[in-house]
């Protein structure tokens, strides 16, 4: 592979989780030229201390996208967290990277981004796609797989108090990646991919949520048993639990996207752009035990 590091490289939403591990990769694979864009650069004094270009962002600003852009070889484009209006935001930041004459962008997606009517963030991703493949750039597309994460942060106190571990999956597996391996493998795709790729960003092997329920009984030590159930039965009991309606929606919509083969997908992407193995959905719930115990 090429190594881009004496390049000018871009991170969006830098001072975001995802973006500040990127960032700090990068730093340790030696970028000389990292440019970090953020909604509010105060946020990122100490990348500034260190060297970095910190520089106002914000994709519903397009004078911010013209002069962040500018003088930009590569830019690692990481999806922004208003979804619903990700659409217009991400295409205004393609049009503006390739206005500024930037070379090549890292996107980051999500499995088997499509138009959905069952509803889903997939086709907000699809369109940002369809503006990639339409522009004069080269482009890589790193389709990242649910976070390991959720998994302890999100989805394990309900299913620790309640004994019970309800999906709507049919029992499909799912290769749950952490965010650490993906934002670690976007800085190492910035910095060498070529061209104009795809890849799934997953974990080392999928798991069904069976498996799963039955590693965080295991590590915090209480019973928990996995429940099936329909979209439908799902999305009542997540509205039921005072789930806002559109959360539900997506998070259901992560389920039929399992139920249907699209999370079970393995491949070694961590390892071909980070260097490392990704770490397993057993290793990670075990280095949380201690939390989850608590």
């Amino acid at each position: 592979m090429s190594d881009f590091k004496d390049q000018t490289l871009l991170v969006t939403g830098a001072s975001g989780h995802f973006g500040r591990l990127a960032v700090d990769e990068l730093l340790a694979r030696g970028a000389t030229k990292l440019v970090a864009g953020t909604r509010d650069t105060a946020k990122l004094a100490d990348l500034a201390a260190k060297g970095v270009k910190v520089v106002a962002l914000d994709f519903d600003d397009k004078a911010s996208l013209a002069s962040a852009f500018a003088g930009v070889d590569r830019v690692l484009m990481i999806s922004t967290d208003t979804v619903g209006r990700r659409i217009e935001q991400q295409r205004a930041a393609v049009a503006a990277a390739e206005a500024a004459g930037v070379k090549h962008v890292v996107y980051t997606s999500a499995p088997t981004p499509r138009p959905n009517p069952e509803g889903g963030a997939g086709i907000e991703h699809f369109w940002t796609e369809q503006a990639l493949a339409a522009s004069g750039m080269d482009w890589t597309l790193l389709r990242n797989h649910l976070y390991t994460d959720f998994i302890v942060s999100m989805s394990a106190a309900p299913a620790l108090a309640s004994g019970q571990w309800f999906d709507a999956t049919g029992g499909r597996a799912r290769a749950y990646v952490t965010r650490l391996d993906t934002a670690r493998t976007a800085a190492g795709a910035l910095l060498q991919a070529e061209g104009r790729t795809i890849y799934d960003v997953t974990g080392p092997a999928a798991v069904t949520q069976e498996e799963v329920a039955a590693l965080l009984a295991a590590a915090a030590g209480k019973p928990i048993t996995r429940v099936g159930l329909t979209a439908e039965q799902l999305k009542g009991g997540l509205v039921a639990a005072h789930v806002p309606a559109s959360m539900a929606e997506l998070l259901v919509a992560f389920d039929t996207d399992a139920a249907a083969g699209f999370h079970d997908i393995v491949m070694d992407t961590v390892e071909r752009f980070s260097g490392r193995a990704p770490q397993s959905v057993a290793s990670y719930i075990a280095e949380n035990a201690a939390a989850l115990k608590a």
